[in-house]
């Protein structure tokens, strides 16, 4: 008898490792019925991680988004199921104890039926709550081990985690291999060693795309005893996302276990429908990279998750890096250049901070580092100029327990700065909170929602949550969409032949950016008017369709005019330049 294997759809993280925004309530409301008709999964990943935040910075309410998104999964009986980061909760820092205790409660009465609870270094003890409360609120307790690769993630190390999170209750194991490094025979063996030792647990695989091992260990998991494989679909799925569910369907049957058939009429619905919502406005933030596979990863071990918020980062801090080293008279930079110094610096610290798993938020921790360090050494500096609290925290011990031992650069930069380590239990450093917060609301004359949930998401994202009920978080999300849309439609410039394309004009062969300024890619200048030019010579390069294309002289001649300025929005068939 064929073995069975199920899939779960993990649509929140889909988005999340795509760029900075999910779906609106509206447009989930539309998609959910058309993923229960594609009939191949047994569950839902609906919410979680970054989802609620994202809501509020819509000015949207995170709580009718989660009771309106399970709903048509509860009444189709397919499980739905949340991330949550243990002493995290669903925001970057700690949670105090009654906050986390009251998310479980509020979650499971808005038809939330398992909880994924990660500790991102993977010490048991911020995990024995998240058991512990997902249980007492009835929903599935899913224990889950961030999967990196090192010489101190061995099985053992993994397996001592296992029978912790088993002895307190947990009903499941999932592997989150959310930088997809995992090595594949050896994750096999990670899940054969769980299914020898507990066999009674049901064991989940997620795991990455991005460096490209995770269809390899999918197989592998599968093998060695995996229940169900988490998945994505087109157009959000490869890149630094997660394998397609087709691929993945068409793997495992060949190997011989019983998988769900995919109605691919829904599939295709289903498609064209988050391409839509791309084409609405979550395009905009998507960054051309995140579609990519990249082998870079397997060195640095970043998650796919943090992508799009890494690639916004270096974009931030690109020009202002180059305009320092043309001051210094030294080369500037493209931005893969860059990319490629922040994974091998990523790579440099990694073992000298203890080995965290590069999961959120220690993955933005390191990352952090990494970055600054970057722009620092460039700039002729130390490393470790400048470290933030809550990455400081994490290096003294107050987050939990590193897998590895700190370096003594690091443990002697923390003495120097009167710094005291901790070996106590995390949650203990974070005094409850509830009381608070519940004061804030009678004060204000806030409801404190169904089931609480109101008082729940002041309490677990304050910030976010008071500029929602102000007002201040749509006039903002509204403005940055306008801004965007503005720029993508302003009018375009044309030749003087009324826009009419002649034989000395050069026309752009597809819409995108243009790109003027060739210090993006070298060290050439800009093509300017009056220039002499050779057949073929570039003009400019267009990034179009996540590729850049080079524009050339169609004639040998005097480059007369350029109608657009560099980073400006063309479309296809729009005359760039004249030639004479």
């Amino acid at each position: 008898m064929k073995r069975k294997i199920q899939f779960s759809l993990v649509y929140r993280d889909m988005w999340q490792s795509s760029g900075k925004y999910v779906p609106r309530i509206d447009q989930l409301e539309r998609i959910a019925p058309v993923i229960i008709d594609m009939g191949c999964f047994a569950r839902i990943e609906t919410n979680g991680g970054a989802f609620e935040q994202v809501n509020l910075l819509y000015g949207e309410n995170p709580n009718n988004a989660v009771r309106k998104w399970t709903k048509p999964f509860n009444e189709a009986g397919i499980q739905t199921h949340m991330l949550e980061r243990a002493l995290n909760g669903i925001r970057m820092y700690p949670v105090p104890a009654d906050v986390r205790q009251l998310m479980y409660k509020v979650k499971k009465a808005q038809g939330v039926d398992i909880a994924r609870s990660f500790c991102g270094l993977n010490d048991h003890r911020n995990l024995e709550l998240s058991v512990k409360y997902a249980k007492e609120a009835g929903m599935i307790s899913q224990g889950t081990l961030s999967i990196t690769h090192s010489e101190v993630h061995t099985i053992e190390h993994f397996m001592s985690v296992v029978d912790k999170l088993v002895e307190y209750g947990t009903d499941e194991i999932c592997l989150k291999d959310m930088a997809g490094i995992g090595r594949p025979v050896s994750l096999g063996l990670l899940v054969s060693q769980i299914k020898k030792r507990h066999p009674q647990i049901i064991v989940q695989y997620h795991g990455h795309s991005g460096p490209g091992f995770s269809v390899a260990s999918m197989l592998e998991v599968a093998k060695a005893g995996a229940d169900y494989i988490d998945v994505a679909m087109e157009p959000l799925s490869w890149g630094m996302v997660h394998p397609d569910v087709i691929t993945v369907q068409a793997m495992l049957k060949d190997a011989g276990f019983d998988v769900p058939e995919i109605n691919m009429n829904a599939y295709m619905k289903a498609r064209a429908l988050n391409q839509e919502f791309m084409d609405d406005f979550l395009g905009y933030f998507i960054d051309p990279r995140n579609r990519y596979m990249s082998s870079l990863l397997v060195q640095s071990g970043l998650p796919g998750g943090m992508m799009g918020s890494m690639m916004a980062d270096l974009q931030g801090v690109f020009e202002g890096i180059n305009r320092s080293l043309e001051m210094a008279g030294k080369p500037s930079l493209t931005i893969d250049d860059l990319l490629v110094k922040l994974f091998e610096e990523v790579s440099h610290i990694w073992p000298k901070l203890g080995y965290p798993p590069l999961v959120t938020p220690f993955s933005q921790y390191v990352k952090n580092i990494a970055l600054l360090n970057v722009m620092h050494l460039l700039q002729g500096k130390n490393r470790y100029q400048m470290i933030d609290n809550n990455t400081w925290d994490m290096i003294l011990g107050k987050a939990g327990n590193l897998p590895g031992p700190l370096d003594e650069e690091i443990i002697n930069l923390a003495k120097s700065q009167n710094r005291e380590f901790y070996s106590g239990v995390p949650q203990d450093n974070y005094p409850n909170e509830l009381d608070k917060y519940k004061a804030e609301m009678k004060e204000n004359n806030w409801d404190f929602g169904q089931d609480d949930e109101e008082l729940f998401e002041l309490a677990m994202h304050d910030r976010q949550y008071r500029d929602y009920k102000s007002g201040i978080a749509k006039k903002r999300f509204d403005e940055e969409i306008m801004k965007l849309r503005n720029t993508e439609t302003k009018p375009h410039k044309k030749s003087t032949n009324n826009g009419v394309p002649g034989e000395n004009d050069i026309i752009a062969p597809y819409s995108g950016k243009l790109l003027l300024e060739f210090n993006f890619f070298n060290d050439e200048k800009p093509v300017e008017p009056g220039q002499k030019l050779e057949q073929g010579d570039r003009i400019c390069y267009l990034e179009a369709n996540c590729n850049y294309h080079e524009i050339v002289a169609v004639k040998n001649g005097n480059l007369d005019k350029v109608f657009f300025q560099h980073g400006d929005i063309v479309q296809k068939g729009d005359i760039i330049a004249k030639m004479k």
